[in-house]
């Protein structure tokens, strides 16, 4: 039926469509149509002054009409927007839908890079959440804490853990996403690479480590607790077969959610336990293929006892830090080598046990470093939401903005000696050192931007 999509999967999806159906999800992947669209960050960009589409279920969400060079765009490196697949959007639907958004919860998800459904939750959840992103492949931790940066929201952890490590830190989490390693069939229409590694076997091997990283991960689920699992395959075994596994290997409770006909998502149900999960269909809707569901854990969990450690005082005053740091009484400062880190005071005992448990990669964030009496700003400090607002501002025209993103002189001259932001279009980029007849460029240089 068709040379594009594996004769093997067609049969399987045959008996899921009419033959008609079948037909328009062939014709969807063949057209070689490519849906872009992003998701705002609340706290940095506006919605009133967009005019795109909206994902029917993401509030923040949106459909751009082409996809522009976002390399290119100084608003996407200062953290006002992440670039998204919509169908993955979903997750906030659901937040709202269980009232996940009216409490502080600790979250962990689990299998993060590059930071998508991070950047979601970290928009979603109350504020008075924790967030840890974890992500088990070293080489992309580094691109997960960097978005979660731009984010700009201090209440986050990024681990580099295998999730048998959560295992020590049993009915820690009151929320578990599983976005877990698939055969990517839902990414076809995307990802060529996708489409030459399929197979049935490796459709069975995908089941078999997502079933593994399951088991390694559920204890850390508090008695109660949601888990969002997810993938981007239509294939049962990775999918509804797996809902049926958690209800009979762990007796999760499986949960349905409400949703409009008019979003033209499928809800299916497992064949044993008539477990709802929720499949996108690129013919279907503007989105590519996805699979997730919710259930929920009914099994008590032995807590963790959770030993309140000494809060060390940071070696410079909340005096000085209030220059920096918009109103610090509610953050916890540390000491990170010679760099001042904050978060939430209210997670100053979960970051404690996190440490002691698991490898981190990032927590809170960086403020800077004192110097003898001064001190000397982070980049993650410049992205952060908790910045004093009245930190002087330049703001840069795009020609200058794009300069300073590469790392180049953007040719501000002041007479003053002093710590600048540099920004576009009101939102900060990274900072620039005022040295009276030149400004030095302290844009990261492993962030730096190369000519296109």
């Amino acid at each position: 039926m068709s040379n594009f999509l594996p004769s093997d999967l067609l049969q399987k999806l045959s008996s899921l469509f009419s033959e008609a159906e079948l037909s328009a999800f062939v014709q969807s992947h063949e057209s070689n149509e490519q849906v872009t669209s992003i998701r705002i960050n609340p706290k940095k960009f506006d919605a009133a002054s967009l005019a795109y589409e909206q994902v029917p279920w993401c509030d923040t969400g949106y459909y751009l009409a082409d996809r522009p060079i976002f390399t290119l765009d100084p608003l996407f490196h200062a953290g006002a927007y992440y670039v998204q697949e919509a169908s993955s959007m979903f997750i906030a639907h659901l937040l709202q839908q269980l009232g996940l958004t009216k409490e502080g919860i600790k979250a962990l998800d689990l299998c993060a890079a590059p930071g998508g459904k991070s950047t979601l939750l970290n928009s979603y959840l109350h504020s008075s959440s924790l967030l840890v992103s974890n992500e088990i492949i070293k080489s992309r931790v580094g691109m997960l804490a960097d978005n979660l940066t731009k984010w700009g929201n201090p209440n986050i952890v990024v681990s580099n853990n295998d999730p048998s490590a959560f295992a020590r830190l049993p009915a820690f989490f009151d929320l578990l996403l599983v976005d877990a390693p698939c055969s990517g069939s839902g990414m076809f229409r995307k990802d060529k690479k996708s489409r030459e590694e399929w197979s049935p076997a490796n459709v069975q091997l995908c089941s078999m480590r997502q079933k593994r990283i399951l088991a390694d991960s559920l204890s850390t689920l508090s008695e109660n607790g949601w888990l969002f699992y997810s993938t981007c395959s239509y294939s049962n075994e990775e999918n509804e077969e797996i809902c049926d596994w958690l209800v009979d290997e762990y007796a999760m409770e499986p949960v349905a959610v409400d949703i409009p006909s008019t979003w033209g998502i499928v809800e299916t149900l497992s064949v044993k336990h008539r477990a709802p999960g929720y499949r996108f269909y690129p013919h279907r809707l503007s989105g590519e293929g996805f699979f997730i569901a919710v259930l929920r854990k009914t099994s008590p969990e032995q807590t963790l006892k959770i030993k309140k450690g000494k809060n060390t005082k940071p070696p410079i005053d909340l005096a000085l830090l209030s220059a920096w740091v918009d109103d610090p009484t509610d953050l916890h400062f540390f000491a990170l080598g010679d760099d001042i880190l904050f978060l939430p005071d209210e997670h100053t005992t979960s970051l404690q046990l996190l440490q002691q448990q698991l490898y981190l990669k990032k927590a809170g964030t960086r403020a800077g470093t004192p110097i003898k009496k001064q001190f000397v700003p982070h980049h993650e400090l410049a992205m952060s939401n908790r910045i004093n607002p009245d930190i002087p501002k330049t703001d840069l025209t795009l020609k200058q903005a794009l300069e300073y993103l590469r790392k180049n002189d953007v040719g501000i001259v002041s007479g003053e000696r002093a710590w600048m932001l540099a920004s576009y279009l009101n939102h900060p980029l990274g900072w620039l050192k005022l040295l009276g007849n030149r400004a030095n460029n302290y844009y990261p240089k492993e962030l730096r931007i190369v000519n296109l």
